[in-house]
């Protein structure tokens, strides 16, 4: 995975505070016949322009067009700078916390899945399952400044830093850290690509609010009619699993918001 955490874990919460303010309601986006999705071109698994897989966010970008009636197109954006330059309408895997929205222009959508920190470990590492089975002596994988490592710090557990995901993932697999503090979604994503070197995800933030959250499409200052109609689209690819497939495609267990 090229792209690190603080990008990744909520799609595009680094660059929300920067998306335009154009105002789009849903009759101008039909009239359009596009909606425009915010996306990083090299962020596997969340979205890619080059290669067959696009990411979950483009593909479950693409259904959610489909249920408004219009076809998807992507601003690819890496900073600020190009958000800047984009007319984005929608950011997906925006945290749905509105104090973590504050700064920004994004207005929620409902939440669609749950989202956060956890631990992995090894699959065959079948005596860890909880922060109190991590051996003093050992080593958790962090990245470098991130909440996680803080809350691990202040709680006595030794971290050593790398500043991709994968980087993290391959050390547990190699024995070098006990676990890694990871974004659930790396978890099932690396699994899918190294079935050699199974992962074991252990939920051990789950009640920790800055390391655990609710997920939901961020929008551009939308009218009341596009925020009903991106919730009643969500709602329609839920019940009938279109977004549960899409994630597995990837290898991510879709877990219900909380």
């Amino acid at each position: 995975m090229s792209a690190p955490l603080w990008l990744l874990a909520s799609g595009l919460a680094g660059l929300a505070a920067a998306v335009p303010a154009a105002a789009r309601p849903l009759d101008q986006v039909r009239e359009s016949g596009t909606i425009e999705l915010c996306a990083n071109p090299n962020a596997l698994p969340f979205s890619a322009k080059q290669g067959e897989r696009r990411g979950f966010q483009i593909e479950m970008g693409d259904a959610l067009a489909k249920q408004l009636g219009v076809a998807l197109q992507i601003g690819w954006v890496i900073t600020q700078f190009d958000v800047n330059r984009t007319d984005c309408d929608l950011v997906l895997d925006a945290i749905a916390i509105p104090e973590a929205q504050g700064e920004t222009r994004l207005k929620l959508s409902k939440s669609y899945r749950r989202s956060g920190i956890v631990l992995a470990v090894r699959a065959d590492n079948t005596a860890l399952h909880a922060l109190g089975d991590i051996d003093r002596a050992a080593q958790v994988g962090v990245m470098p400044g991130s909440m996680a490592a803080m809350w691990l710090g202040k709680r006595g557990i030794h971290t050593s830093p790398n500043v991709f995901e994968d980087g993290l993932l391959d050390e547990v697999a190699s024995g070098d850290v006990a676990a890694a503090a990871v974004s659930s979604v790396s978890i099932g994503f690396y699994n899918s690509a190294h079935p050699e070197h199974p992962m074991r995800l252990v939920d051990a933030f789950a009640h920790e609010p800055d390391l655990a959250w609710n997920v939901a499409v961020g929008m551009v200052k939308p009218d009341p009619a596009r925020t009903d109609a991106v919730n009643a689209g969500l709602d329609r690819l839920l019940a009938d699993g279109t977004i549960r497939r899409i994630y597995a495609g990837y290898g991510v267990e879709l877990l219900p918001p909380q």
